[in-house]
């Protein structure tokens, strides 16, 4: 890491304007749905249903138990139509569970609504986990895990400070669900043992913070905390750092705190009150390539192309479709990729061509790198094949925020290459 630190963050413009005053956009499922077969940790799952199989909305089709379990719900009620290969938002071809919808939408209750207020600890965590709840800020790590081991938490931080440029599904959950996400947030405070719970918002988003300071005015061990309008302070690491005054080494747990994003609260608050998993996404679909930006609330599983459809189509046929932020989501050549259960944005970009020029040695990505690193160091380490001088500068501790690419201005593809070194080192330990 470097020695002398930059201010590690950086303000970039949010167009957020372009969807956060918007009506929720319902979109229903067209004739079929694609269920991924992915978790965070994990692709190998057990598939509970067959070929011409008939399920109902809330049906478990597949539970992943490597490891960490995850249990997957089908989104539609229909026929099972069989296993097929799609690219995933991951950039990974993987196995999707086909279900021919027949418009019913047809319920089955996966497991009884549980109260917080009368459930123990342990219960909680047990709910959470067959509830199949992952966090919602794209990652989709199964969140019963971060508080199976919970110890000496004092604060636990929940992330509405939705820092991506574009994305406003938070910000619209917040403006819809207030109520179920407080149920949500009670309920991980008592499974942290928590002292208190911390509501992150930008700083810049004054009418969200009066909202939810009024909402909890008068809940003892909840407050909201206005956080500076800067790029990536919603990520773990960052927000640890500005409200406990702490770094750690692994897990926040170290400086006493747990983190998880509003919308996870949400989907957790949907299990507890409804007994519904996550089989639906809420996502922002916006970018200067769709004609008509707007948050989308869809059955997981929907293809991206008719998501954008019902958006109005695309603004021209030269576009960058990415899987989720345009910081930190990823390039994808086509759309038939479909909504996943921690989606939070497809960004659709016009292509515009940048001349890069040599590297002008200024400094500016490893000012701006929130973990510290010296990207452009790691790049030429990268194109040297020097494995050695790679992992002495932490090349696998790169977040992929896009902050190098962003900053450069030689408009060298900074994170891409950090990524092929990356790549590198896990190739070399394989």
């Amino acid at each position: 890491m470097s020695l002398l630190l930059g201010s590690m963050r950086h303000h970039i413009p949010g167009y957020k304007e372009l969807t956060s005053k918007k009506a929720i956009l319902e979109v229903n499922a067209g004739p079929q749905v694609f269920i991924p077969m992915f978790a965070s940790h994990s692709t190998q799952f057990e598939i509970l249903v067959q070929e011409g199989d008939h399920v109902k909305v809330g049906t478990k089709i597949a539970v992943c138990k490597d490891r960490m379990e995850i249990p997957i719900y089908s989104s539609v009620s229909g026929t099972v139509k069989g296993v097929q290969k799609i690219m995933h938002m991951s950039l990974k071809p993987l196995d999707h569970v086909v279900i021919e919808n027949d418009g019913k939408m047809e319920r089955e209750l996966p497991f009884q609504p549980l109260d917080y207020q009368t459930a123990t600890r342990e219960e909680l965590i047990a709910f959470m986990k067959e509830a199949g709840i992952i966090g919602q800020g794209g990652a989709g790590f199964p969140t019963y895990v971060k508080y199976q081991s919970a110890k000496d938490i004092k604060k636990l931080i929940i992330d509405a400070a939705e820092c991506e440029p574009y994305i406003t599904a938070d910000h619209i959950a917040m403006e819809n669900h207030l109520d179920e996400i407080l149920v949500g947030i009670l309920a991980m405070r008592k499974m942290a043992q928590a002292e208190e719970a911390v509501i992150a918002i930008k700083k810049t988003h004054t009418e969200m913070i009066k909202k939810v300071e009024a909402a909890v005015a008068n809940i003892n061990g909840v407050r909201v905390l206005a956080v500076p309008d800067v790029y990536p302070i919603g990520w773990e690491r960052a927000l640890v750092r500005y409200v406990m005054k702490k770094d750690y080494q692994k897990l926040p747990s170290e400086a006493g705190a747990i983190v998880n994003n509003v919308s996870t609260a949400y989907a957790f608050a949907n299990a507890l009150l409804y007994g519904e998993p996550i089989i639906t996404a809420l996502m922002t679909v916006s970018g200067n390539a769709v004609k008509e930006p707007v948050n989308v609330h869809c059955p997981v599983g929907v293809p991206a192309g008719e998501l954008i459809e019902a958006c109005g189509g695309y603004t021209c046929e030269d576009v960058k479709l990415i899987a989720a932020g345009a910081m930190m989501g990823k390039t994808i050549v086509n759309d038939k990729f479909v909504a996943e259960r921690q989606m939070n944005a497809i960004t659709v970009l016009a292509t515009k061509a940048y001349d890069s020029v040599a590297c002008m040695r200024c400094g500016q990505c490893c000012d701006v790198c929130p973990v510290g690193l010296q990207p452009v160091r790691i790049v030429q380490s990268a194109k040297a094949k020097n494995q050695a001088m790679m992992e002495k500068l932490h090349a696998m501790d790169c977040i992929e925020c896009g902050l190098c690419a962003y900053i450069c201005p030689s408009r060298l593809d900074v994170t891409e290459n950090v990524r092929k070194a990356k790549r590198q080192l896990a190739m070399a330990k394989k």
